[in-house]
């Protein structure tokens, strides 16, 4: 049975706040159509990653041309469902597909061997933070330079060419060394997947020498691929609702106050729902900004502590319950960890908890 990959759904913002992506996740349809076989030219490690890019949503993808991954860019630009963007540095690639995967739900840059990793490094690192589903692909040495003991350029001079990774295992999730098509599809779409799993980012490497071959392993259309849905465990999640429901049920000025990991769990709408139904007043906290739309009737403003909206803190902090969905608790969101709340009033809403 044919398995179909659908796109990742985005909600459309209204007026000029931007909000997260809603059912951000990747799907699989069941269909009855045959699997089809794709042309050689087409049946190429270049061409399956492009296309697992259009599958999961993405059709931007933010680039610095480095001779490493040249022949990959020409196998990302012949796929139609992909918009290469040139970008005039490293960095810069790396922050629009920050942007870019906030708006749309995941993001994509590709650079080149070291000179190019270690330089979008940082924006790597912010997407780690910001828990976004970013893929971060690297054009990598030739598979026959490995084990060479050779001093290839664009490195820091030394024969050993894991530096770049040893680099990004801090800040991504899941690390790929392309260097052989044996098990190149795997790989690619175990990253792929963990990206969207984890919502954090992802490195794939990608050696020079290989994009345009192909392999029986990208010959037929559609290989496997889906994500299993997040599953609750009913009769806790359950307990969970009614327990919290009666505790605000008792409270006579109760709020809600949405924090950064609405994105995350990809229940803005949801939040929003919970708003409108509980009549409750409405907060977010500073890193949430724009996730919640600032235009609703119940919106009271930026919770911050002593630098809030005017009056926010006020009505949060004497308020005899509240909710808190997705918060992040730092010396930065809590203005030095001086939040005047107490535990036995918050209920804390977690993507997993």
């Amino acid at each position: 049975m044919d398995t179909n990959i659908g796109s990742l759904d985005s909600c459309k913002p209204t007026s000029n706040n931007v909000c997260c992506p809603v059912n951000g996740t990747v799907s699989t349809i069941q269909g009855s159509v045959s699997p089809t076989i794709i042309n050689s030219s087409e049946a190429t490690l270049g061409r399956h990653l492009a296309r697992r890019l259009v599958q999961i949503g993405i059709s931007d993808v933010f680039s610095v041309p480095g001779d490493f991954n040249l022949t990959l860019l020409d196998h990302l630009i012949a796929e139609p469902g992909l918009n290469l963007i040139g970008c005039c540095n490293e960095l810069n690639a790396g922050y629009a597909a920050d942007g870019y995967a906030r708006s749309r739900g995941v993001g994509a840059c590709v650079v080149t061997f070291t000179v190019g990793g270690l330089s979008v490094l940082n924006a790597i690192a912010g997407a780690y933070s910001e828990n976004l589903p970013l893929i971060c692909i690297v054009g990598g040495p030739n598979s026959n330079d490995y084990g060479t003991n050779r001093i290839l350029h664009h490195t820091i001079g030394l024969p050993d060419f894991s530096q770049e990774l040893r680099c990004f295992q801090t800040v991504t999730c899941y690390q790929a060394v392309v260097n052989n098509l044996e098990d190149a599809h795997e790989m690619i779409d175990t990253a792929i997947s963990t990206a969207l799993k984890e919502s954090k980012p992802v490195y794939i490497s990608i050696s020079c020498n290989l994009p345009a071959i192909p392999h029986p392993t990208f010959a037929r259309e559609p290989v496997p691929f889906s994500l299993s849905p997040k599953l609750s465990n009913k009769i806790g999640l359950e307990a969970a609702v009614e327990v919290a429901a009666e505790f605000l049920n008792k409270a006579v000025k109760p709020v809600l106050v949405g924090g950064p990991k609405l994105r995350v769990a990809k229940a803005c709408e949801a939040f929003v729902e919970l708003a409108d139904a509980s009549g409750y007043a409405v907060a977010v906290m500073p890193s949430g900004k724009g996730l919640v739309p600032e235009h609703h009737p119940h919106f009271i403003g930026t919770y911050w502590g002593a630098v809030s909206t005017a009056f926010c803190a006020e009505i949060v902090e004497s308020a005899d319950a509240y909710l808190f969905a997705g918060p992040i608790y730092n010396d930065y969101s809590s203005v030095g960890y001086s939040l005047l709340l107490k535990k036995e009033k918050a209920i804390i809403v977690q993507p997993d908890r």
